[in-house]
């Protein structure tokens, strides 16, 4: 088996959790066979004083299929 990885960035104004779901509910809308997510990172946009959106940077890696030939 070979798996491929792919960086992708979720983003909620709800929270961390909402952005990891956000993130791999899309990145499964084209990406097939999704196995492991790794969050790498956390970030917290901020205006005002007050936290307006959250980030999940995230490793994921998906199973990657042979063409029939």
């Amino acid at each position: 088996m070979v798996f491929k990885y792919i960086d992708i960035l979720g983003e909620s104004t709800e929270g961390f959790d909402d952005a990891v779901r956000n993130a791999i509910t899309e990145t499964a809308q084209t990406v097939k066979d999704i196995r492991t997510a790794e969050v790498v990172r956390l970030n917290v946009i901020v205006n005002n004083d007050k936290i307006v959106e959250y980030q999940a940077y995230m490793r994921v890696s998906f199973k990657v299929k042979r063409k029939e030939g």
